[in-house]
């Protein structure tokens, strides 16, 4: 038994100094891999504190690794994410007033030209049109040589007081819709129309046109003129004379165009009437 005794203590001593050894190592690595590890963080995250997200080109060039980019997205990124894009100026369409005065101020007459029928041109107080810049887009209207003018057969002077057998008034929708109705039309605040010697030119269609219309808005403008004033002449409605031909000047554009194409004048250049089945 004593012998026993003895080796199991001196067994016991020898594992506790085997221990103190072993825990003597462990504190001698943890000294040298701490070091180790905060030298390589250092390295991992040296080049993003260098270069962050303004990195020049050599180094924007190198392929980051997944981790690096799913960690720190590019500006792009988080903008695309979370930024709201700055709303798009758009211009301020042209005021276009529904209903005016009903008192007008007439252009100033066309000194340097004469021709066999006088006219007055006259628009609307507040209407935002300019008489004397209206008066003179009616005149090269009138002299078109597609026009019904047709080259001299017919010819118009602008007077600004005094007889005149036709008179062309740009007038807002309701001032339309009021005149017209006296001659038992309805124009829907939409429309112009021609009562009596009077052209009534709606002040909707002069500045924006008709969605029907595939053309300027000048030779929208020319239309609403020479439909209006063919009904003075004495010309009725017509309608669309074959898919692809012009559509006749007398025919009612804005209703759609039935196969014809949107045309302003009531001639072709060779003089021709373009013209269309009678409307009843």
């Amino acid at each position: 038994m004593g012998a026993e005794g003895t080796r199991g203590r001196h067994g016991g001593a020898g594992r506790g100094r085997r221990r103190a050894r072993r825990r003597s190592r462990i504190r001698i690595l943890t000294a040298v891999a701490v070091p180790a590890a905060l030298i390589g963080v250092v390295v991992v995250l040296a080049p993003r504190w260098a270069g962050g997200d303004g990195a020049p080109a050599a180094a924007a060039a190198s392929k980051p690794s997944p981790v690096a980019a799913s960690r720190s997205p590019t500006p792009s990124a988080k903008a695309g994410r979370g930024a709201k894009p700055s709303p798009s100026v758009k211009p301020s369409p042209t005021r276009i007033p529904a209903s005016g005065p009903g008192t007008f101020t007439t252009a100033r007459a066309d000194t340097s030209s004469s021709g066999r029928y006088a006219y007055r041109v006259e628009v609307e107080d507040g209407s935002g049109v300019d008489p004397e810049e209206a008066a003179d887009r009616i005149a090269r209207i009138l002299a078109a040589p597609r026009g019904w003018a047709q080259g001299g057969t017919r010819t118009f002077h602008r007077v600004a007081s005094g007889p005149a057998g036709l008179v062309v008034r740009i007038a807002t929708a309701a001032t339309t819709d009021r005149i017209c109705g006296q001659g038992g039309m309805n124009t829907h605040g939409e429309v112009n129309c021609r009562i009596g010697e009077k052209v009534m030119v709606n002040l909707k269609r002069w500045q924006t046109g008709s969605p029907e219309f595939d053309g300027p808005l000048d030779d929208y403008r020319a239309l609403i003129i020479n439909h209006e004033v063919g009904h003075w002449l004495g010309h009725g409605h017509e309608t669309c004379p074959g898919r692809g031909r012009p559509a006749p000047a007398m025919m009612q554009q804005i209703y759609g165009l039935k196969g014809c194409v949107a045309n302003a004048w009531p001639y072709d250049e060779n003089g021709a009437y373009l013209g269309g089945p009678s409307v009843p």
